[in-house]
């Protein structure tokens, strides 16, 4: 047994390898056809694939090398177009895959070609990695005819293969999940290997791994930021594409899954031991009050179109599993724009996502999912549709009901922009608020582009009961700049992709403050860190659930790489030695997610309106110019400079009645030149005291200006403001 990892959980997990030779005769039993995949019972292991269209399917074991291939063995059973038998005597630690027999009439929408090994959909672990070769495709490239011929040549050498496991895990050790509200949720986008790859404090062994992202200085740091939630981007088993391996590179954010149930072991400290390995970091976060959100990728797979290889679902039922052009089944439907797209309007599909959800939900105590194109899983025939199969599994759903689900809300289908068209109970990301607030401090827009925005959106979310959490907001993600190069850089520099820069999108809405890139001007580089805090305080101040890009605290840069999906290298991974440097900064996110969480007021559970509550004599917001007046709807103009004021006073529940929480301030100024703004005169108190500014490095002495006076706001700077009661005046 391999020695436990330190700081982790103790857990009893014996890995048996049951192996056979080749002239060894295995017994088969009928099995059952349920649970889909292969389930160890302690005596054998019972195999279960779904194919409609099969004629026979094999399955084939191989030597704990995963190499030699030792039996193959015909499933003897087939019920409710599941193909299902039991082979006493092996157990946790074989290897296998499947061959499935079937006709190939490409023109039909039939692939298969059992001289493939395909990998079970419903595998929980795989070993070895794909070597690309001619095998690995189910037609002969270069042959005349194209995919309409047919390769008699193995696969097995060149394709990773699937591993019977144990699923026992002592969680004994963890306390209860506590599910985080959603109002107090503060999300941290990261990758596993790419955030402690470089980190000093973490073990070089682990470096890049679920263990070392589990060490205690990197929970403790992540902690330390006051962020409720880590979303990690895809550890479903993933594949490199030929072509990104051909010019050097690889695929580093994972978007490419091949199996929807394991953990990919390129991120395992010690593969032997990914499934208990993942599980302990889980329960590290746990440990810690943190929970652990997953990005997955439901819409396509690593297969591609036509010309893509057979390696799963392609060999095992092409027709069932993908969205084929109705006319033209040789043909793939294309609306993720990477070649296929699964096809959720089949009964077993749907199956198998949830399958999935359900098993990283109660198997492995994931607290939530960010679904990939997710326009993708509600298309149903005549595209996105709120009350698809899969939106109608999801919200039935007892497991599910507990967790947190988020819709990247687009695709680049027909129809395929669905910002607000999620059903209630879900989150969206919001990508207006990325790109205004974006815009707002450039200067490109004016303030009226940014007030529903701050009010999480309620022009597009508040409808059939849905809350202001529901607009997940960010600035930056994985997909783009980060948020130094955002103030850094106007044009993306993607050269080092291999495309010639013209990969990744030139949209995006950056102003690099007087200079291209890194500079020695004061003047500039002081700009830069005040639009750095400006971004950061619109993120944190405004209504709805914030999401924060890791290395964002501190200035991380791709050096205006904005498309660095392949990029599994020091221009992707964290750069500690700048959490030093721009330590300030990191003081000053942790000063935001401090104040959010200390004032209610910008968590509420009910959308900000501005409309006025005769009853109650209050608004829940209003919207001030510098002289300390409202603005009227039509009075906004080309305004540059403006208030929020958030008054406490609103009613904060469905129950009529005043509130009692802080009333806050906040004052915006994206133009170029300071303005005196008259803080307004408001019921509750008669002095204003100053939290922030982000022109001034950090406020050490409270500082009270008396209502109807004014303060003097820098140029390009943000303000906030707490009411304080009359004895409380200075």
């Amino acid at each position: 047994m391999p020695e436990y990892l330190p700081g982790v959980l103790l857990v009893s997990v014996t890995i048996r390898c049951t192996m056979m030779t080749t002239n060894q005769h295995t017994e088969i039993r009928e099995g059952l056809p349920r649970p889909l995949g292969a389930f160890w019972d302690g005596h054998g292991v019972n195999f279960a694939l779904f194919s409609a269209y099969a004629t026979g399917v094999e399955v084939c074991l191989f030597d704990e090398s995963g190499e030699k291939e030792l039996q193959r063995i015909a499933l003897p059973e087939y019920t409710d177009e599941v193909w299902h038998g039991y082979v006493p005597n092996i157990g946790p630690g074989t290897i296998y895959g499947y061959r499935v027999h079937g006709p190939y009439q490409p023109e039909a929408g039939h692939r298969f070609n059992s001289h493939k090994l395909l990998l079970d959909p419903y595998a929980r672990a795989h070993i070895g990695e794909l070597t690309w070769n001619d095998a690995c495709f189910g037609y002969t490239l270069g042959a005349e005819g194209g995919d309409l011929t047919f390769d008699e040549r193995d696969s097995a050498p060149y394709v990773p293969k699937c591993v019977v496991v144990d699923p026992n895990f002592d969680w004994q050790g963890e306390p209860g999940q506590h599910h985080i509200p959603w109002d107090k949720t503060i999300i941290y986008e990261l990758h596993v290997a790419g955030f402690t790859k470089l980190h000093p404090g973490v073990p070089e062994r682990l470096r890049g791994t679920y263990a070392g992202l589990a060490s205690a200085e990197t929970i403790a740091y992540i902690k330390s930021l006051g962020v409720s939630s880590i979303e990690l981007l895809p550890i479903h088993t993933f594949l490199n594409d030929s072509h990104l391996l051909d010019k050097g590179l690889t695929n580093y954010w994972g978007y490419n899954s091949i199996g929807f149930f394991a953990p990919d072991p390129r991120y395992a400290a010690d593969r032997f031991r990914v499934l208990a390995e993942f599980k302990e970091m889980v329960a590290r976060f746990h440990e810690a009050g943190l929970e652990v959100i997953l990005d997955v990728v439901y819409n396509h797979t690593a297969e591609g179109n036509e010309l893509g290889p057979t390696l799963s679902f392609k060999g095992i039922d092409n027709v069932s599993y993908y969205r084929l052009l109705p006319d033209n089944p040789r043909y793939y439907i294309n609306d993720t724009g990477t070649g296929n797209t699964l096809n959720l309007t089949h009964r077993r599909v749907i199956q198998t996502v949830m399958d999935s959800l359900r098993y990283w939900v109660t198997e492995m105590h994931i607290d939530g999912f960010r679904f990939d194109l997710g326009t993708i899983l509600a298309r149903e025939l005549d595209g996105f549709d709120t009350d698809s199969g899969f939106l109608r599994a999801c919200v039935q759903d007892p497991i599910l009901a507990d967790v947190k689900l988020i819709a990247e809300p687009w695709d680049i289908g027909p129809g395929g922009y669905q910002v607000g068209g999620f059903p209630p109970g879900w989150a969206e990301w919001n990508d207006r608020f990325r790109d205004m607030t974006r815009d707002y401090w450039r200067g490109s827009v004016p303030a009226s582009a940014l007030t529903s925005l701050l009010c999480a959106s309620g022009d597009v979310f508040n409808h059939r009961g849905r809350r202001p959490w529901a607009s997940v907001n960010f600035v930056t993600a994985h997909d783009g700049f980060t948020l130094n190069d955002v103030v850094s850089y106007n044009d993306r520099h993607n050269e080092a992709n291999g495309e010639g820069g013209n990969d990744g999108s030139p949209d995006n809405r950056s102003w690099n403050c007087g200079a291209e890139g890194p500079t020695d001007d004061p003047e500039i580089n002081d700009l830069r860190e005040r639009q750095v805090k400006n971004i950061l305080a619109t993120l944190f101040l405004a209504q709805g659930t914030p999401m924060l890009l890791a290395g964002d605290e501190f200035r991380r840069t791709q050096n205006g790489n904005n498309n660095t999906y392949c990029q599994n290298n020091k221009l992707s991974w964290i750069d500690w030695s700048l959490l030093e440097k721009n330590a300030a900064l990191v003081d000053f996110v942790r000063h935001l997610t401090g104040l959010r969480q200390k004032y209610p007021i910008l968590q509420r559970s009910r959308f900000l309106t501005g409309e006025y509550d005769e009853k109650l004599d209050v608004k829940d917001v209003t919207w001030i110019d510098p002289s300390g007046v409202e603005i009227a709807y039509d009075q906004w103009g080309d305004q540059r400079c403006f208030g929020m004021r958030i008054d406490g006073r609103a009613q904060p529940t469905g129950i009529h009645r005043l509130g009692s929480d802080a009333t806050l301030f906040i004052v915006f100024n994206s133009h170029h030149e300071g303005v005196d703004c008259t803080l307004p005169e408001t019921a509750g108190g008669n002095a204003w005291e100053l939290l922030l500014d982000t022109n001034i490095p950090k406020i050490v002495d409270s500082t009270m200006i008396s209502s109807g006076h004014s303060y003097h706001v820098a140029p390009r700077s943000l303000l906030l403001f707490l009411l304080a009661k009359q004895d409380a005046r200075a």
